[in-house]
């Protein structure tokens, strides 16, 4: 069996660093401690997700980092609505950035059609600005 990805904008994200603050900090997190992300809509392609797919964020208007997708929680809320919870490893791994239109909710993302990592000693390098970023992704140079 193949795997898929999910692709899901980062909505009030203004860089991966605040992603990642905001990821360590107690509210997103479970009671295993790890990061998840609630979600009203349950996966149709739960097993293909779960067989080696990540979870790519959009951080203004830009695909800028992924992690590993653990595993899918059921949870119910305080007004009984069946709810996914997406758990996802605490490690944020930098991709090359790609220009994504917005939308909403998260979309499938096939493997071939995801960006590739960058290296850890890039990732360690000053960010651009996500503006810059993605005038470089559109015109083909990041």
């Amino acid at each position: 069996m193949t795997y898929v990805n999910l692709v899901k904008l980062s909505v009030g994200t203004e860089s991966v660093e605040s992603l990642q603050a905001w990821q360590a900090s107690p509210r997103p997190k479970g009671a295993d401690g790890l990061p998840r992300h609630i979600t009203r809509m349950w996966p149709k392609r739960e097993a293909e997700l779960l067989n080696g797919g990540s979870i790519y964020w959009v951080i203004k208007g830009v695909v800028q980092a992924r992690q590993k997708l653990l595993r899918l929680d059921e949870v119910v809320g305080d007004d009984g609505i069946r709810r996914c919870a997406l758990v996802y490893e605490p490690e944020l791994i930098r991709t090359a950035p790609v220009l994504k239109k917005p939308f909403q909710g998260w979309r499938y993302l096939k493997p071939e059609d995801a960006p590739p990592d960058i290296s850890a000693r890039r990732a360690k390098e000053d960010a651009l600005p996500p503006e810059l970023s993605a005038a470089l992704a559109d015109i083909g140079i990041l």
